[in-house]
């Protein structure tokens, strides 16, 4: 047979956790510290997983003990909004929405797509992680995030379980300080031959295409910096050390805020952004939100359904 969670030791586990240590548990319980620690062995029995570790005089949680807590923590919440609401009151607390950003994705971006649901109708209390996909789409395993927000595709090296939900896709535009932009806007794609480039790093995919269309084109850029992170590459492009390329889709928010200006639009590459989840129909009603976000800012009829699974 199964075994049963019993739902009092899941709550002393919670409050331990939300706590930060058995003696702070015991304050808001009232009850002595054996009882809470072995209602904890119990729990990490009937789980067969230990729940914490001990670090000094203090306790973490173990990678089963993040996860528990995360379904135990908005279970006890669920609870006590349920128990409000029925008092007649409403229940005062946000809805969480906990994201992975890629840190290959243009932040302008992430931003466009996020910012619909920070000023919707419903209050959203956002906590938002970049990193690497690979350790991004981990934590997703854990159920510690609700979404990834990338700009590529899971890949089959990737061992996670998710479901990849193309959120739009745009062409490329190249920017520049106005003295840069005058000076390679005539002729341009063609004046883009021994142009100063400031491009992304060689494993983003947005440089492979870039590196394929420059190929087909004959173009030989002069690359003045390979550079990571886009928001870095536009303080650069902001300087005059070279031009760069955002989504077109951000294009005027770009030339706003870095005082930059077009020097020309390139459809052929196209960017592509997309949003993994652990569910192949999405239920999170702010995820929900965020992808009817992303079809206003990449155009109806550009944002299919669940397209992949790793």
């Amino acid at each position: 047979m199964q075994p049963q969670i019993n739902y009092n030791h899941l709550y002393y586990f919670w409050v331990v956790a939300r706590t930060g240590s058995i003696a702070a548990a015991c304050d808001e319980l009232m009850l002595a510290p054996p009882t809470i620690s072995t209602q904890l062995k119990t729990l990490e029995t009937n789980l067969g997983n230990r729940l914490f570790e001990r670090q000094g005089r203090g306790m973490v949680l173990t990678q089963t003990g993040r996860l528990v807590f995360r379904h135990a923590d908005e279970m006890f919440r669920t609870a006590s909004d349920l128990m409000e609401t029925l008092r007649g009151r409403p229940p005062g607390r946000p809805m969480r929405l906990t994201l992975g950003i890629a840190d290959a994705m243009p932040k302008t971006v992430a931003y466009r797509l996020v910012r619909p649901v920070m000023t919707g109708p419903e209050s959203v209390s956002l906590v938002c992680h970049e990193g690497k996909p690979a350790q991004l789409l981990a934590d997703l395993a854990l159920h510690e995030l609700d979404a990834v927000l990338t700009d590529s595709p899971l890949v089959p090296e990737v061992r996670v379980k998710a479901f990849t939900h193309l959120l739009g896709e745009c062409g490329v535009t190249l920017l520049g300080s106005p003295e840069l932009a005058e000076r390679y806007r005539p002729g341009f794609p063609d004046s883009l031959h021994r142009a100063p480039l400031l491009l992304p790093t060689v494993t983003s995919a947005l440089r492979r295409m870039l590196d394929a269309w420059f190929q087909t084109r004959g173009l030989r850029p002069e690359i003045r910096g390979e550079i990571a992170d886009s928001a870095l590459i536009k303080v650069f492009g902001q300087s005059g050390e070279g031009l760069f390329f955002v989504p077109s889709v951000v294009e005027s928010e770009v030339c706003e805020q870095y005082e930059v200006e077009r020097v020309g639009r390139i459809d052929e590459v196209r960017e592509r952004f997309f949003a993994v989840t652990i569910e192949r129909t999405i239920h999170h009603p702010a995820v929900i939100a965020l992808c009817d976000a992303a079809r206003r800012t990449f155009g109806e009829g550009q944002t299919p359904s669940p397209e992949s699974r790793s």
